[in-house]
């Protein structure tokens, strides 16, 4: 089946107005124990002017406990993730660090595999962080690799007049974004790769890695749900019905940022109905297969019932 034109995001990518970020992490992938960090120092400070200094004063070393280029990571990954966020006045939290990390915190130490896919939906459906948007997003080779994402990326610079982006740049945040997904390989580090978990990127050698497309058993319908929605008010907010290709192949769509297969996403897409409470309904009429939004709800809304169908999720985990 061919994909649909990803319009919205690839118009965004060309737009004179798109910057990408090639740079940030400081070549450290996320860990463990990072975001929660980066969460309470922001929660914690006085002001938004205050969070930002929290993260660039000369205690900033001993408060995080790691060495200054390090302390720039922890933001950065905090940002990507959207556990923190930037606002007029510097840094404040975001929805979804109150949500895992704040009072009355669903996962503030991340054991759930829920939580895990709601931070990668937030770094890789986004063009913020152009090498995770693009692997996720636009490539559709099978195997890989870096050199193969370099040379890539680097054509896509030029076409779209991207302005100073070096090579040794774009291979670093492709070394940083690999280990992050997969780990180390071969290196105690390989264990302090929080999406790692996720399995989506695996490697094949010791230079080759894949993309693993197919079901994934530990993608809530409850994410899903709510990614579809998210997804939706920015590719067609006015719209009331969606195609499946658009789900299933659109860049920034759940169907491309979880890596999933036509199989799975109709099972989901079966199921919605139910886990939406009526307001998504799934339609194969006369050979096509397209949504139908009955209701259109706000995002304050959809985040809400996301939190409440995980509060359930969790503690029957618990239980």
């Amino acid at each position: 089946m061919t994909p649909p034109d990803d319009q919205v995001h690839m118009q965004i990518l060309k737009s004179d107005d798109y910057r990408p970020t090639f740079s940030g992490h400081e070549t450290f992938p996320l860990r463990y124990g990072w975001l929660q960090k980066a969460y309470r120092a922001a929660s914690e400070a006085s002001s938004p002017k205050a969070a930002v200094h929290v993260f660039r004063d000369p205690d900033s070393i001993a408060r995080f406990g790691v060495g200054r280029n390090m302390v720039g990571a922890i933001r950065y990954w905090a940002t990507a993730a959207g556990v923190i966020e930037e606002c007029d006045d510097g840094l404040t939290t975001a929805w979804l660090g109150d949500m895992l990390f704040g009072k009355d915190g669903l996962d503030p130490y991340l054991e759930e595999d829920a939580s895990l896919w709601l931070l990668h939906w937030h770094i890789a459906a986004r063009p913020r962080l152009t090498s995770a948007y693009w692997i996720f997003n636009e490539y559709r080779g099978g195997s890989f690799v870096r050199k193969d994402l370099e040379e890539s990326l680097l054509r896509l610079a030029q076409e779209y007049g991207w302005s100073r982006v070096a090579t040794t740049t774009v291979d670093r945040d492709l070394q940083c974004l690999l280990r992050t997904y997969i780990g180390a390989r071969g290196s105690s580090e390989a264990g302090e790769s929080i999406l790692a978990e996720l399995g989506l990127i695996r490697p094949m050698d010791k230079a080759r890695s894949r993309l693993s497309r197919g079901l994934k058993p530990g993608l809530p319908d409850s994410v899903f749900l709510y990614c579809i929605n998210e997804f939706w008010d920015i590719f067609a907010p006015d719209q009331t019905t969606m195609s499946f290709e658009n789900i299933a192949y659109a860049a920034g769509s759940p169907g491309r940022v979880f890596l999933l297969d036509e199989s799975d996403i109709v099972e989901r897409l079966e199921r919605l109905e139910s886990c939406s409470s009526g307001t998504l309904v799934w339609s194969e009429t006369a050979g096509l297969r397209q949504i139908i939004r009955l209701k259109a709800n706000s995002p304050k809304t959809n985040r809400q019932a996301l939190r409440e169908a995980l509060t359930v999720k969790f503690s029957m985990v618990a239980a």
